[in-house]
């Protein structure tokens, strides 16, 4: 600390809002919020945050909010806090002024965490640890917070606004996803700068997503225990700080850079997703560091057992879990939910266990303050908003029941087509509510198919080539002794567990990933990609990779060879079918209710004599074989500018059984023929005719093989074509 004989900092009382440390112009002005604190201290650091040189007692408190000005104060500089209060865990206060605290407010953090049992309120190894106190300071192993001056030109920079409708997501992890990409510079690897690098922009426009959703950004804290067994928190889910973005993702230490990120990338009209995780910190539980919020106000914070406030309520499996009844806690998530918004220019959240954040005293509530905040809000209306709708408390599954304006993740969808795809019996009515944007699930409350995210693989659980390589998880490199992840992966190896040299099975295996692949981006719904299965990236049978910061979740860019390259051209083939045929992403749901002029419904389902399929056919459990026929000229659909959005006649089959099948291709009103867009038997999804190859309807069947899905357009018949056909499903409506 700075001797007695120097100057001391001029302090002025400042102002209680807004919360954090703020930058004028002329000076910066700093506001902590605590209930229970009975004094604050702010302590500033030199420029390379080794050495405190000075603490100033914040000398005002309004509304619980503890507050100063330093008109000399400029960005750059360094600080944190010491909170007086009680330590009295049985109370649930746990203050602990000997630790320097982060301000969750902060918008830069500055320097790594270095773990030591100083980090600790209480003196470990101690009988009934948590209740002694720890008087050892923690400053020299702690990040620092640092001021910004958050002033940005963002220049002809434009959200790219992409219709729910046309959105096609791709969850990627900042680091992972360029680490070992050789077009991109070394020191860019990794981080903001290299996600946004023309060879990334590049394959990320070519593939035909028009959104990245990163995995957590927050400022996250590394877990002493992975630390000690050379393992890392890759994947980021236990933030510490709301406000600020992942330093080890920078190349400097400047904010800019995410910034310059989300510019370039609308540049090329990709949206930028965040996933988010305001559902718990990574303090832990009762054992856990005193790093930020616990320090501050714990009571306040963390949802506390009532029986005992020196526990906590743990919906989240992390050992703690955030309060968002409290209104201070309430009043940070939206402040940070706007800063990302209006600061940031991201345009959308995915929000970890989101259950957690609608709970209240009774449990879940669609009503929740959290969820009726986000809906009033006027800066985060027309932001897209995802909940990932579980978590581990009583009644936390809730698929399908978010309030109408959220879309979510959507399991059953993965189970589905996972399912259906190894051959399992008796999923071909499931595999039609998913196929179909899951009405059975969303069509409630006025909400729209978009509301589905639909996805078959996730950061969470197996890639898409170990789906078809593995039969069970093989997590053994996480040191947990293969007990963590997922068991219920249904997945199938094809008769080798893992990779294999023989050319029959890796040839089902990529047609399999194929198979899935097109069964997404053919779905009404919003599709879901994970970075890397375009490249058939493996975990090497890892289905929960959360502390592999290597290459077992990096993409092995120099590794790509002719099959990988195929693959990734597959997945371009499919998106680009996606945004040419409207009738594959329609906003309302589809019923069989609506009709073109010549009779034909906007949905039939097609059994393999060509012929809409019959509601007993339904309950045959052997059957693995389904069209669907979608009529892009039936209903009222409108494009934004109002005028039609008219498509096409498009035929979806698929063949999960192993042998080929017979099909009939079904003949509509005023005949026409069938041409081929997409078949998965080819590695790039070729039709296997000629281009331009047109089948006609002529009542005989066609060999489907087995493990394949075909997508036919239908081409009308001229007045001299010569193509009369009889109308298998014309005339009215029916079914």
């Amino acid at each position: 600390m700075r001797s007695t004989g120097a100057a001391r900092t001029v302090v002025w009382p400042g102002r209680p809002d807004p919360l954090g440390a703020t930058w004028d112009g002329l000076g910066v002005n700093f506001a902590l919020f605590s209930a229970h604190a009975e004094k604050v201290e702010l302590c500033l650091f030199d420029s390379d945050g080794s050495r405190e040189i000075e603490r100033i007692t914040l000398p005002e408190c309004t509304d619980d909010v503890w507050h100063a000005y330093l008109p000399e104060a400029r960005p750059g500089l360094l600080y944190g806090y010491r909170v007086h209060g009680p330590y009295d865990p049985s109370r649930g206060h746990r203050f602990n002024a000997n630790k320097l605290l982060l301000d969750p407010y902060a918008k830069a953090l500055e320097g790594p965490l270095r773990w030591s049992d100083a980090h600790f309120g209480y003196r470990m190894g101690a009988a009934r640890e948590d209740l002694s106190i720890d008087r050892r300071d923690n400053a020299r192993g702690m990040p620092k917070c640092r001021v910004i001056d958050p002033a940005f030109t963002w220049g002809l920079e434009r959200r790219p606004r992409v219709p729910w409708t046309d959105t096609i997501i791709y969850e990627a992890h900042v680091r992972g996803q360029t680490l070992r990409h050789p077009d991109i510079a070394p020191g860019l690897r990794g981080t903001f700068t290299g996600l946004a690098s023309q060879p990334m922009i590049d394959h990320l426009k070519t593939l035909g997503v028009t959104a990245v959703e990163l995995l957590p950004v927050h400022g996250f804290t590394d877990d002493r225990h992975l630390v000690e067994r050379s393992l890392h928190n890759y994947w980021g889910y236990a933030s510490i700080c709301f406000f600020a973005p992942e330093p080890s993702y920078m190349t400097g230490r400047s904010t800019r850079e995410f910034k310059n990120m989300v510019a370039r990338l609308h540049d090329a009209g990709i949206e930028v997703i965040l996933d988010v995780v305001y559902n718990h910190t990574g303090e832990g539980n009762h054992l856990g560091p005193t790093l930020s919020f616990r320090g501050i106000d714990n009571a306040s914070y963390y949802l506390l057992q009532p029986q005992d406030k020196r526990f906590y309520q743990d919906h989240t499996g992390t050992g703690n879990t955030l309060n968002l009844a409290h209104p201070r806690v309430l009043q940070m998530v939206m402040d940070s939910l706007r800063h990302w918004v209006v600061d940031m220019h991201v345009d959308g959240f995915r929000f970890d266990l989101a259950t957690t954040l609608a709970r209240e005293s009774h449990g879940y509530d669609n009503g929740a303050g959290f969820l009726d905040a986000v809906r009033q809000d006027p800066v985060l209306a027309g932001v897209k908003m995802i909940a990932e709708p579980w978590d581990i408390g009583p009644g936390g599954y809730r698929v399908g029941q978010f309030p109408s304006g959220w879309s979510e993740w959507n399991d059953r969808y993965r189970d589905t087509v996972r399912r259906f795809w190894r051959g399992d019996e008796g999923m071909l009515p499931e595999l039609a509510a998913r196929l179909t944007g899951s009405a059975d699930i969303f069509d409630n409350a006025r909400r729209r198919p978009w509301s589905s995210i639909n996805f078959v693989t996730s950061h969470d659980g197996f890639t898409l080539a170990d789906l078809t390589a593995y039969n069970v998880k093989h997590n053994e490199a996480n040191q947990e002794n293969n007990r963590d992840g997922h068991d219920a992966n249904f997945s199938f190896n094809h008769g080798v567990e893992g990779p294999t040299d023989d050319p029959f099975i890796k040839a089902v295996r990529r047609r399999q990933g194929r198979n899935m692949l097109a069964t997404l981006l053919l779905s009404q719904g919003t599709p879901m990609l994970t970075a890397g299965d375009e490249l058939l990236r493996s975990q090497q049978g890892n289905n929960n990779a959360y502390c592999q910061d290597n290459e077992v979740s990096w993409i092995d860019w120099p590794g790509l060879g002719p099959d990988e390259r195929a693959a990734s051209r597959f997945v371009a083939r499919l998106t680009s079918l996606r945004r040419a045929h409207p009738v594959l992403r329609r906003g309302r749901f589809l019923h069989g209710r609506e009709v073109s002029a010549d009779g034909l419904k906007d949905i039939t389902w097609i059994n393999p004599q060509g012929v809409e399929k019959a509601a007993e056919q339904w309950r045959d459990g052997h059957s693995r074989c389904l069209g669907l026929l979608l009529n892009g000229k039936a209903g009222p659909h409108l494009s934004a500018d109002g005028t039609p959005d008219l498509d096409g006649v498009l035929l979806l089959i698929v063949n999960a059984g192993d042998a080929a099948a017979d099909f009939i291709l079904p003949a509509v009103p005023g005949g026409g023929a069938w041409r081929c867009l997409l078949d998965t038997g080819d590695e790039e999804g070729r039709p296997t005719a000629s281009p331009g190859f047109k089948l006609l309807v002529t009542g005989k069947p066609v060999s489907l093989p087995g493990r394949t899905c075909w997508l036919y357009e239908l081409i009308e018949a001229d007045a001299g074509a010569g193509m009369p056909l009889s109308s298998g499903l014309g005339g009215p409506a029916h079914g």
